[in-house]
């Protein structure tokens, strides 16, 4: 028997987990989770900069996004010691923080703060709060026991919905634009939604994973003919970037730190089924003291990856569900492709030509794109949801927890009486959402009589 599923492996996969391909099918296939991944890993860089005025620094927070990533794709490929999954996992900035970042950089900027105060809190903040996943990487297995899937769903809707609402205003124009709303602006915008929409719906597999990528560029091209893009920009570049640790500064706010740590909870979970499926598509097992080994070590990889990226000023990291389907796609699982992929990234940071020209993508471009991308992260926590059978008490925690998060970042002034320390961590929708579905759902007591509603 275990000789037949040896073969069905063999047959299934061109290269297996710790297989060495040579040098030019390794590069192709590196090259393909690249382009899968390349727009998520940047993207929150971007927003995070338009959100909160940081334009002058996105190439070179870029590069170090793109940097931070490719050492943390190394070593959860790699596996160093106990740190890492051992498996062709890619590692990058992470969408689940933006909420409680722009949150964080909007404290810093209501007091006055300059760009640097912003990015020092934003980078300390996320440095000691990355601990809490490294604490958790020992104790994944009970954690399971807090976060259900009900409370993990409502999080992840929680996190994506308040977004939606930063695409819509890049689709306008972006925030405090004079021409907000254009018919320009609009058009711009819904030729990369579609054209994401199409793309993704091709019945050629590649064209689906590089769907976002071939969008931009459409919207790119569309904004080019229409006068709408500005290369000067580019002669002000330097030609190479090296990251300097803590470049602008270390500092730590409470009232930040707290909605980041229980982000990183969730993600230590989003970690878990990220690489549960990367074993399932690679063939490896999904259950005993092997897999056990590997989400400890994974989980732990994206605590310190993170520790890494926010000490090379680039925002927390997490290990991307992107490249699953490239592996299954490609049928190449092997763990060394990863080291080609790390060189890619790092190679393509250390030159910040690359972020000053995505700096010049026009906001409209950019939202016609993540309104997509955080829908569908929104749809994520839906289907997480989807997966538990929903009884009356579930569907109350769900419904007071996401009416409370979501509410409040509609009417914010409903905290305006709190203390200011208070307020500045419930205004967060992730925070004060996560905090009701965790209170809720350990104090209210199970129903037996309604399991079956």
């Amino acid at each position: 028997m275990s000789q037949s599923l040896e073969s069905q492996k063999n047959a299934e996969l061109m290269y297996q987990l710790n297989d060495k391909p040579s040098f030019w099918p390794a590069s192709f296939a590196a090259l393909q989770h690249l382009l899968a991944s390349i727009v998520a890993i940047v993207t929150p860089t971007l927003i995070v900069a338009g959100t909160l005025g940081l334009g002058d620094y996105v190439p070179y927070l870029i590069s170090c996004a793109l940097i931070s990533s490719g050492i943390g794709t190394y070593i959860q490929c790699k596996k160093i010691g106990p740190i890492g999954a051992g498996m062709l996992s890619l590692q990058g900035t992470s969408f689940a923080f933006l909420t409680a970042i722009i949150a964080a950089g909007l404290i810093v900027k209501g007091r006055g703060g300059s760009p640097e105060d912003i990015l020092a809190t934003i980078f300390g903040v996320s440095f000691c709060a990355a601990f809490v996943e490294i604490v958790l990487s020992r104790f994944i297995h009970k954690l399971k026991r807090i976060f259900t899937p009900v409370v993990t769903g409502t999080i992840i809707i929680l996190i994506g919905v308040p977004l939606i609402e930063v695409a819509m205003t890049d689709i306008a124009g972006g925030f405090g634009a004079e021409d907000f709303g254009s018919l320009q602006n609009l058009f711009l915008g819904m030729v990369v939604l579609v054209s994401v929409i199409v793309f993704n719906r091709s019945k050629n597999p590649l064209l689906r994973l590089s769907s976002i990528v071939i969008a931009l560029i459409l919207g790119m091209l569309a904004a080019f003919f229409m006068g709408r893009l500005d290369f000067s920009s580019l002669n002000n570049v330097g030609f190479i970037t090296i990251p300097i640790p803590f470049k602008f500064g270390f500092q730590f706010d409470i009232t930040a730190f707290i909605p980041l740590a229980i982000l990183y909870c969730v993600s230590a979970l989003e970690t878990t089924g990220d690489l549960t499926a990367n074993a399932v598509v690679s063939k490896e097992p999904v259950k005993g003291p092997v897999y056990l080994n590997r989400i400890q070590g994974g989980v732990l990889a994206d605590g310190v990856n993170s520790m890494i990226a926010a000490t090379l000023n680039s925002m927390p990291s997490t290990t991307f569900s992107q490249n699953n389907g490239v592996i299954a796609l490609t049928g190449v699982a092997s763990r060394h492709v990863g080291i080609y992929i790390a060189a890619l990234m790092i190679i393509i940071g250390l030159f910040p030509i690359f972020g000053a020209i995505l700096q010049t993508m026009p906001q409209p471009v950019l939202g016609g794109a993540t309104l997509v991308m955080f829908g569908t992260v929104a749809v994520a926590g839906i289907k997480v949801l989807a997966s538990a059978k929903l009884d009356r008490r579930d569907m109350l925690i769900i419904a007071t927890s996401v009416g409370i998060g979501i509410g409040v970042s509609m009417v914010p002034e409903v905290l305006s009486q709190l203390p200011e320390s208070i307020r500045n961590v419930l205004i967060s929708p992730v925070a004060i959402g996560a905090i009701t579905a965790i209170a809720l759902s350990l104090f209210l007591p199970e129903d037996t009589q309604d399991a079956d509603i």
